[in-house]
């Protein structure tokens, strides 16, 4: 076959309308999807504004302090709203001309600038619980800027607050920025208290419906997630059940540990690495794997 007819059959085929619902999008209110590149600025500059000196301008000191963290906000603003108000329109309806997603996006980028203080508080308290729990650590400062745990949780409650100002999208693309860069996956929507340390953290999941308490450690592979989903009547997840872990205050739950479904781990409880949990246990619990079972054999007698 000629090669200018398999090229255009091939146009046909992926410009046909049969998957437009899916693979398909395009503006609407006169808005592009949100850029990636955009939102990692927005990152850059918020952690810039959080730990100022560890990112951004090396000339940082007490004494102009003020004036960065100004600069880096004015521009922070800027970016986030154009961004906020592209994923308020992705969310939209092309008939919705009447609302002003402008409007509606500048007073959601100001509400979210107001949280900030509160987003490094938090993130304070997550690095005095990482530095005292782990020996190897250094200084506060080599946990702000090497550890994984605290990339992941920087990104998580930025999303966090935006989830909380019902951004769409936005909050979903900041979470998986960190996910990827470092192998820990926290849904924006979970909740998470202060004081809380992720060490090591590759294979970390947490689900969008967790609620975890505050001081509570975890370990790298520690999956809190779903055991099944309800359907309707046509055979479909059922979207926004609470269908993830409870884990209340000062628990410690080691590396591996699989703990599925709305279950509640009672405060100060420990559970132990590779446990598989379905199910609550009490507070002051502490569940382990069975020991494993030693057998002798002699001359090739376990052949």
């Amino acid at each position: 076959m000629n090669t200018n007819i398999l090229i255009e059959n091939a146009v046909m085929e992926l410009s046909s309308d049969k998957d437009h619902s899916v693979f398909f999008t395009s503006k609407r209110n006169d808005s592009p999807m949100p850029d990636i590149e955009q939102l990692r600025m927005v990152v850059e500059l918020l952690n810039k504004i959080i730990f100022p000196g560890y990112f951004g301008e090396s000339t940082i000191n007490p004494k102009n302090l003020r004036y960065y963290i100004g600069v880096y906000i004015d521009s922070l603003k800027t970016i986030l709203e154009e961004q906020i108000k592209r994923g308020l329109c992705f969310n939209c309806s092309n008939e919705n001309k009447l609302i002003n997603y402008t409007q509606i996006a500048d007073e959601k980028t100001l509400a979210f600038i107001n949280c900030l203080p509160e987003i490094k508080r938090l993130l304070r308290t997550d690095i005095e619980a990482t530095f005292l729990g782990d020996p190897a650590s250094k200084s506060h400062g080599e946990i702000i800027y090497c550890y994984p745990g605290i990339r992941a949780l920087t990104n998580y409650r930025i999303a966090h607050e935006l989830v909380k100002l019902e951004i769409p999208l936005i909050p979903r693309i900041i979470s998986e920025m960190a996910h990827s860069a470092t192998g820990i996956d926290i849904n924006p929507g979970a909740q998470i208290g202060e004081y809380f340390a992720i060490d090591h953290g590759t294979g970390v999941v947490i689900g969008e419906t967790c609620i975890i308490g505050k001081n509570v450690k975890i370990y790298q592979g520690v999956t809190l997630g779903a055991k099944s989903f309800p359907l309707d009547e046509q055979g479909n997840p059922i979207k926004g059940v609470d269908r993830h872990p409870i884990v209340e205050d000062g628990v410690v739950i080691y590396s591996g540990a699989t703990i599925l479904g709305r279950v509640t781990i009672g405060k100060n409880s420990m559970i132990g690495g590779n446990v598989w949990l379905t199910h609550s246990v009490p507070p002051d619990s502490k569940i382990l794997q069975k020991k494993p079972r030693e057998n002798v054999f002699f001359d090739g007698g376990g052949i």
